[in-house]
């Protein structure tokens, strides 16, 4: 549930067109909702804005449904990451505006009229091999195999860098082990690692200090 959802929510019974035993049902899923499966953590986007995010890897189909259904009641949207073709093909045929990026492994509901990012939020910059990095007010760099790019980059700039080390690699690589702790040992400033292929652990990061 979203802050203005709330905010609703309350104005309703003030103003007398919702009685408050009808408040407390809609209410009565928070702060957790049990499936069995899952718990759904619905204060979420009261606490940081952003509604619980549904890790689909590891689950069934009918699972992710359950759970991007339950998170659009309450919230008025979701995100999936890790998602399979056959996952998001069974949201799709629940949720017809979902979005499914299959190069990603995300499925993203769209919120009816989300506010656009003001001018004063910021611009995040995502790194692979190079690019313009000068311009971002966040750079985020992804490397596998020995991890040396961050710290090349946090040299080069004045913005901070969130590494992500991947599991890219091969010899000793160990699955992306010796990218991490590259990073984690690198001497440059302004550095900071998230786990191997957290990709939206980064990307999380990112958009708080991006967005005032």
């Amino acid at each position: 549930m979203r802050a203005e959802q709330l905010e609703d929510l309350l104005a309703e019974v003030a103003a007398g067109r919702l009685a408050p035993a009808a408040a407390v049902e809609r209410l009565r899923h928070l702060p957790f909702e049990d499936l069995g499966f899952a718990r759904i953590d619905h204060h979420r986007a009261l606490r940081q804005g952003h509604p619980e995010v549904v890790f689909c890897e590891g689950k069934t189909g009918e699972q992710v449904v359950a759970i991007c259904t339950r998170l659009a009641a309450m919230a008025g949207t979701f995100l999936g990451t890790r998602c399979t073709p056959a996952q998001a093909a069974l949201v799709a045929a629940a949720f017809p505006t979902v979005r499914h990026n299959p190069l990603a492994r995300t499925i993203h509901l769209p919120v009816d009229g989300a506010p656009t990012p003001g001018p004063d939020a910021g611009t995040i910059l995502v790194i692979s091999a190079g690019d313009q990095l000068r311009e971002a007010d966040v750079v985020i760099v992804v490397a596998g195999m020995e991890g040396a790019l961050p710290s090349v980059v946090g040299g080069l700039v004045k913005a901070p860098v969130i590494a992500v080390p991947t599991s890219v690699g091969y010899g000793a690589a160990f699955g992306g082990l010796a990218a991490l702790l590259g990073m984690l040992n690198s001497c440059a400033a302004g550095v900071t690692v998230v786990n191997i292929d957290n990709g939206f652990g980064a990307a999380a990061a990112a958009s708080r200090i991006c967005v005032p």
